[in-house]
């Protein structure tokens, strides 16, 4: 397979960064200086606000909404947090018995940090279980357990790895994670990170900044690259300077793989992935050799239809519907992972009725699932040919990155009619018509508007004229926004009259 990671930071305002396989875009992450994000930054806060009834606490931390943290989120007061040996991340116990309140108090300091951005009118969710990812290790202070990750399959190779942690003899009441087999470096590496965050902590008045997360290129080399990865490709010098240092620390061996892009093409526009990124927020994707999928994302979930389109075979409906199917489930894990869609995702496939197709469909969905960094968990097909998933929410999406709100529909992604438009404002007109200090009306329009209100409404106006008195302009202007009619109302002396 041929793997690439491509890293466009040319811009000063932006960086991007792209996931080749086989020359087909796979991953896409898009970071903007404009765009502040802290999903991952350590803050110490105070308690400004207790909420019994939710069992949870806001916590300024700084910025104009407060942060959001569940009593599920709350390490104990004792700094024993459970921890299995087998998950990924820290077992929080909901502790049922206790209450928020026995735990926390207003105008408390706490150290918190950012588990998902905020979205829309809510602020940022927070947690005290602190953890730093490395390369190879996750370290968790509060949790004095260790344990491998879930990815790690062989119980062989399990038993080894915890053999190596506890050789390295971590500190007590600190928690480690091991995600891969080389560790040495990483142990060392967020030790001293979380000995500088304690010392920062103390020193530092609430609400303060204690740590940042790392930016989209050092993430990109932490977190997503992979060894099947055959080349780093960055068209930024300062950039491929600043990776190759921390190649140097943190996997040397690979620094070899890293090139500095110096061709006059632009990088992105060399392997066709601008064209991608501008379709991002198309709804209609089409699947190869016929069908689609189409997205609707709305405030509560994201609908996926999958439809078969041209791809129909008469004979055999229920062969015509799994085949599509299956192309279809391979394409809406990857537009999930494209556009960073988070939260309740319901995917609607075409009808089967055959059980050996649907716990087909179910097998190539969760496979796909399974090369998701994000956390996901998928359920059965029900009987309807729907399955529900959820995708972890962490920062905001591609679509919330890229565009903002239409200011003509308003995001419903429709606009009235000309005729329905024109039909408002006859209302209107009639509605005003009749008061005495009206001389003159002027009605502004964009020239679709214009056209139809002087051809189709033309004898209706000359009797509105004739029977009030008055006299009506209809103005065409090009630069009026469509999908908006200006009715203007004048007295004699050409004074604006409020009706």
């Amino acid at each position: 397979m041929d793997k690439r990671m491509l890293i466009n930071a040319i811009e000063p305002e932006e960086c991007r960064m792209a996931i080749l396989e086989n020359n087909v875009l796979e991953e896409l992450y898009i970071e903007r200086s404009s765009r502040e994000q802290i999903a991952g930054n350590i803050y110490k806060g105070k308690i400004v606000n207790i909420e019994s009834s939710i069992e949870a606490a806001f916590v300024d931390i700084g910025f104009k909404k407060n942060g959001f943290l569940h009593i599920s989120d709350v390490l104990p007061p004792n700094g024993n947090g459970n921890h299995s040996s087998e998950g990924d991340t820290a077992q929080k116990s909901h502790r049922e018995s206790q209450k928020i309140r026995d735990i926390l108090h207003l105008g408390q300091e706490v150290l918190v940090q950012v588990t998902k951005e905020g979205m829309g009118a809510k602020g940022p969710s927070l947690t005290t279980y602190i953890s730093l990812p490395g390369r190879f290790l996750v370290l968790m202070p509060g949790v004095p357990r260790h344990g491998v990750s879930k990815k790690i399959l062989s119980e062989e190779e399990r038993q080894r790895l915890k053999k190596i942690l506890a050789g390295l003899n971590p500190p007590q009441n600190i928690g480690f994670i091991i995600t891969k087999k080389e560790i040495h470096k990483d142990f060392h590496y967020l030790l001293k990170l979380w000995k500088n965050i304690e010392k920062r902590s103390k020193n530092a008045s609430a609400p303060a900044t204690i740590y940042q997360e790392s930016d989209l290129v050092i993430r990109a080399i932490r977190d997503i690259f992979s060894t099947d990865i055959r080349e780093i490709l960055v068209d930024s010098e300062a950039v491929y300077e600043r990776t190759r240092d921390f190649l140097r620390i943190i996997m040397p061996k690979y620094e070899k793989l890293l090139t500095l892009y110096r061709e006059d093409k632009p990088l992105f526009h060399k392997y066709n992935i601008e064209k991608e990124i501008e379709d991002i927020n198309c709804k209609k994707i089409p699947l190869p050799r016929g069908g689609s999928i189409v997205i609707e994302q709305t405030e509560a979930l994201v609908a996926i239809d999958v439809n078969s389109g041209r791809f129909k075979d008469e004979s055999d409906p229920e062969e015509t519907a799994f085949k599509t199917n299956l192309k279809a489930a391979k394409e809406v894990t990857r537009q999930i992972r494209l556009r960073d869609i988070g939260g309740v995702i319901v995917i609607d496939f075409i009808d089967m009725q055959e059980e050996g197709h649907i716990h087909a469909i179910e097998k190539a969905l969760a496979d796909a699932l399974k090369r998701d960094k994000a956390r996901t968990k998928m359920l059965k097909m029900s009987k309807f040919c729907t399955i529900e998933l959820t995708r972890q929410r962490i920062r905001h999406s591609l679509r919330d990155v890229l565009f903002e709100e239409c200011k003509f529909c308003r995001g419903t992604g429709y606009s009235k009619t000309v005729e329905s438009l024109c039909l408002n404002a006859m209302r209107d007109l009639k509605f005003a018509i009749h008061s005495p200090q009206i001389a003159k009306i002027e009605i502004i329009a964009n020239p679709e508007v214009a056209n139809y209100l002087q051809n189709q409404k033309r004898k209706q106006m000359i009797e509105i004229e004739e029977s009030y008195n008055k006299k009506i302009y209809i103005l065409s202007t090009a630069d009026h926004e469509y999908g908006k009619v200006n009715i203007r109302y004048l007295n004699h002396k050409d004074e604006p009259v409020i009706v």
